[in-house]
């Protein structure tokens, strides 16, 4: 066959044969000390002379290979053109038809650049010799660089030669959609169960969206049960071009706008087996962002980092499987361009990600098919939104789910969290939720509450309810499999209607969570949705909770697998197993093996969360008649459709609060912006230094919550000093303020797949400087957040891209060119600015959302250099079912424009007629006014300098 080579894609020739050496084949029957043979050939012994004139001839050819190979290092690709591969060399020795294949030449290794050795020996726990990588048929060179920081991969020694084995496009043929074409492989890997013949499907299906799906035809593969738009008709004017290479098989996805590569799969060899997939490609930078979830900074860092992907119950830790697994990415282009695509997996396998600086990324998955999206943005805002085309727009949030939301593991009792809420009230903090953790239920059991410790919950909950407030409480997976006969509907009930996870043998799986020994439902099947249904009617009907917190939803387990354990079988113990915590797939969670209707947990396993976030919205929405508030700990693409996220059981440390903004960030890329982490920290005794900077900066996460674990100090904002008490309730209150922003932010996020918490690069595309930006972030397009995130200081360095700012509470002016400032920030003062041009609608606070979203607005406009300013205001009754898309709302829009402020009524609604506009500010007013108008009559304001303030006389937005 034709050996596999490294291509640039410059270097691709598109025939349907290319050419390539032979190189003798390895003979069966050989002597075995003939067939592992070195790389360098014996030599015959022979007499000194000889020996001398050979030495220095090797000597001679050794300093012109090594001038070879330093000119070929000085041309090499750099960072400055990361999409070009090294480009090919002459094919080494492969095998024939009969699969066997000779080592690959030394001089063919030498060639490859650090940067783009491919692994061939991934496996954990393993010491690559010589000898076993030679087994591949690799090539093995011990890196020249450093040794890699603890826990990541560094320089893979064992790697693959230019012409290792791989695919060959046969036959290709056009499509309504795009293109089909057979690949075909004679020559096995060293996994088993090679699939030797596949199915390329290309589908154009939008301008923007390429779709690619490599298939086994002969035989179905698990797929992944979400959906997914089917495209109808091929797209007329793609902004990409699509390039495919014969021999070896491989796709280059290039911008025509461009030319720029965004995809190029030529880099290593495509793996297929039937228990592990590979594919490898060239990104277009070293800016990479995505790839949930993972705590990191908020860019990656390309450096050999291995991400891997397998939802596993851990508190948040750097270089490690977290709850959630989202196989999205986001690229900015190189050489600060501004364009960004994107990159999706449609796979719920367990799977490694692998950046390398060449730079390059690596999809290693141990199960189902290669079906992947590229989008083509041309900005970052626009790839968010072409995968939330494919994926689903998040949900419009109920209303109160964007108010400050408290809680702690270890009230103790309804009348100890009744009292918390009375303090809160007392001290005229804004609270609209109280939560209560596991300590409510009897026994841990779901569905139940504590007839003695929690008898007055119901109480609460209705006096909750009479001050405006809302009841949240948690529910984990797990059912109680072991309490009396008769004794517990969920568990008799469930049984009785086959809801349970099984073992192969049909027996029901029994894990060990809170309650003890217990089965896991399975969200995969339609009558478990309605057996969770009635569970949460009947204790709805008990006590009128308003949301649910879905929490070890991993699954997670107490024992590996289950009680019994698990079967010793392929998927129990796959050929290739990823860099999962714990290094087995059963680890603190369910058998591999387990059996639910759609599939094997094996497949099923990171679609827990989702499926069962879907099951509980689904069911809040059936029970209560409005709009579903959930909060998931794990989660999947399409996750927003159901659910918010907050960021797990993180630590009360200063690192934690600032990677919670990575964390936030990286969540609004994936489609879940209800998302925010435990204001204060939930393990270990917080601060109250950081737990002012962390209220501060969580006032300023799309959800807000305050939790804290067992045996902790309350840290409930009252908990604190005085001081400490006021700077937390100002924050709060600025939050309750910015109420319509935040809550337009939403409508935007829902409609159009818009972020809500953005980072700066978003918005500032072509400033490289931003790209790396993860201590600041913005609501929207507008508004600057710059947090305080170290202890002992009173004031922060932020950056200020190119233009006019202003600060939020004073409307001083900032004029940059693109660089860092240092601001003032004592401890009750969180850093808002306001960037130009914009029109921001507020209100004033109250104590909850329901008191303060009836309250008039105050307009804030950010006037640019020639005095224009715009904005928008989306409001509806806050709770409704679908109101955009039954248009039960109101959209207004304000300009300004030559000293004139409009608002324009897009779309008219009763609720409209609620809202009235009570004062405006203007920032960036160079001169002071004589006089000011307001529907042709005189109206009273103040001026300062840079800044116009003025009422309006409360005048309904129908007609201002």
């Amino acid at each position: 066959m034709v050996s596999y080579k490294r291509l640039s894609p410059e270097d691709v020739q598109f025939t349907n044969a290319a050419a390539s050496e032979e190189a003798p084949v390895r003979e069966e029957g050989k002597d075995p000390e003939e067939t592992e043979r070195p790389l360098l050939p014996r030599r015959p012994s022979c007499s000194a002379t000889t020996a001398l004139i050979s030495l220095g001839s090797l000597l001679l050819l050794v300093c012109g290979l090594w001038l070879l190979v330093t000119i070929f290092w000085l041309q090499a690709p750099s960072n400055s053109v990361p999409h070009r591969a090294p480009p090919p060399r002459g094919s080494p020795g492969t095998g024939g038809g009969d699969g066997s294949r000779a080592l690959p030449e030394p001089q063919a290794c030498g060639v490859v650049p650090e940067a783009w050795r491919f692994d061939c020996y991934p496996e954990r726990g393993v010491v690559v010799t010589r000898e076993l990588c030679e087994a591949r048929n690799c090539c093995f060179i011990p890196a020249s660089s450093s040794p890699p920081a603890p826990g990541r991969n560094g320089v893979p020694w064992c790697f693959y030669p230019p012409g290792f084995p791989s695919y060959s496009l046969v036959s290709v043929n056009a499509t309504d959609l795009g293109q089909t074409g057979t690949l075909v492989k004679t020559v096995k890997t060293y996994y088993p169960k090679d699939i030797l013949t596949l199915q390329l499907e290309l589908l154009y299906e939008t301008d923007n969206r390429l779709r690619v799906r490599i298939t086994d035809p002969s035989e179905s593969r698990f797929e992944v049960p979400i959906a997914v738009p089917k495209a109808t008709e091929k797209a007329s004017s793609p902004a990409y071009s699509v390039e495919l290479s014969n021999e070896p098989f491989g796709i280059i996805v290039k911008r025509t706008s461009t030319g720029a590569v965004l995809l190029n799969t030529t880099v290593a060899p495509l793996f297929y087996c039937d228990q592990f997939l590979q594919l490898s490609s060239s990104l277009s930078s070293q800016y990479i962002y995505g790839l949930g979830e993972h705590r990191s900074s908020f860019l990656h860092d390309i450096h050999w980092n291995t991400l891997t992907m397998w939802a596993r119950d851990v508190a948040p830790t750097e270089l490690t499987n977290l709850y959630g697994v989202h196989p999205f990415y986001l690229a900015m282009d190189e050489g600060g361009t501004g364009t960004a695509h994107g990159f999706f997996l449609l796979n719920s396998n367990a799977m490694d990600v692998v950046l390398q600086p060449g730079p390059a990324i690596t999809w290693r998955t141990i199960g189902g098919i290669l079906d992947f999206y590229v989008f083509l943005g041309p900005d970052p805002a626009s790839v968010i939104g072409q995968y939330l085309e494919v994926v689903g727009y998040p949900a419009m949030p109920v209303y109160w789910a964007l108010g400050y939301h408290l809680c702690r593991w270890g009230y103790g009792s309804s009348n100890a969290t009744w009292d918390v809420v009375k303090n809160m009230r007392n001290y005229r903090i804004p609270q609209d939720v109280q939560w209560n953790d596991i300590d409510y239920m009897d026994r841990s059991l779901d569905f139940t509450f504590d007839p003695t410790a929690f008898s007055t919950l119901p109480d609460m909950v209705k006096d909750l309810h009479s001050h405006g407030q809302r009841y949240v409480m948690i529910l984990d997976p797990g059912i109680s499999s072991v309490q009396p006969e008769g004794g517990y509907w969920p568990y008799d009930e469930g049984l009785r209607r086959g809801v349970f996870i099984n073992h192969t043998d049909g027996s029901t799986l029994i894990g060990k969570v809170w309650p003890g020994l217990t089965s896991f439902p399975d969200f995969s099947d339609d009558v478990t949705h309605e057996w969770w249904y009635d569970n949460l009617k009947r204790f709805h009907d008990k006590v009128p909770f308003d949301g649910l917190w879905i929490d070890m939803n991993e699954p997670s387990s107490f024992v590996d697998g289950s009680t019994v354990g698990c079967p010793d079988t392929e998927l129990e113990n796959p050929p290739y197993t990823p860099g999962i915590l714990g290094g087995l797939l059963r680890a603190k969670t369910l058998c591999a093996s387990a059996v639910q209707k759609t599939s094997s947990h094996y497949n099923m396993h990171s679609l827990y969360g989702l499926l069962e976030a879907k099951a509980s919205a689904r069911a809040l929405k059936r029970m209560l008649g409005k709009r579903a508030f959930v909060i998931s700990r794990s989660t999947f693409p399409s996750q927003g459709q159901y659910s918010g996220h907050w960021l797990g059981d993180n630590r009360s440390h200063w690192k934690d609060m600032y990677t919670s903004i990575a964390g936030m960030l990286t969540f609004n890329l994936l489609g879940v912006p209800l998302v925010g982490a435990d204001v204060c920290g939930f393990s270990e005794q917080t601060e109250e230094e950081l737990c002012v900077r962390w209220t501060q900066l969580g006032a300023f996460y799309p959800f807000t919550r305050n939790h804290n674990s067992i045996d902790q100090k309350p840290q409930d904002p009252p908990a604190f000093s005085p001081a400490a008490c006021s700077a937390m309730k100002q924050s709060l209150l600025l939050r309750s303020s910015l109420f319509p922003l935040l809550y337009t932010l939403f409508h935007r996020a829902h409609t159009h797949g818009h972020t809500v918490a953005r980072p700066l690069l978003f918005e500032f595309p072509k400033d490289v400087r931003t790209y790396g930006i993860d201590r600041q972030f913005l609501w929207g397009k507008s508004l600057m957040v710059t947090p305080v995130l170290d202890p002992g200081v009173d004031y922060v360095v932020g950056y200020f891209p190119q233009g006019l700012w202003y600060d939020y509470y004073t409307g001083d002016s900032i004029r940059s060119k693109g660089e860092e400032l240092r601001l003032k920030a004592p401890l009750e003062h969180i850093n808002l600015h306001l960037r130009e041009g914009a029109v921001i609608p507020t209100q004033r606070p109250n104590t909850t959302l329901f008191v303060s979203s009836g309250q008039p607005l105050h307009l804030v406009s950010s006037l640019s250099e020639d005095g224009s300013a715009g904005g928008e205001l989306f409001w509806d009754d806050g709770e409704s079912i679908d109101t955009f898309e039954t248009d039960q709302y109101a959209h207004v829009v304000f300009t300004v424009v030559k000293n004139t402020m409009t608002s324009e009524v897009l779309h008219d609604h009763v609720e409209a007629s609620y809202i009235t506009v009570e004062t405006a500010s203007f920032y960036g007013v160079k001169v002071e006014p004589t006089r000011v108008m307001v529907n042709s009559h005189d109206a009273a304001f103040t001026y300062r300098a840079n800044q116009v303030r003025l009422g309006v006389r409360s005048q309904r937005l129908s007609v201002f």
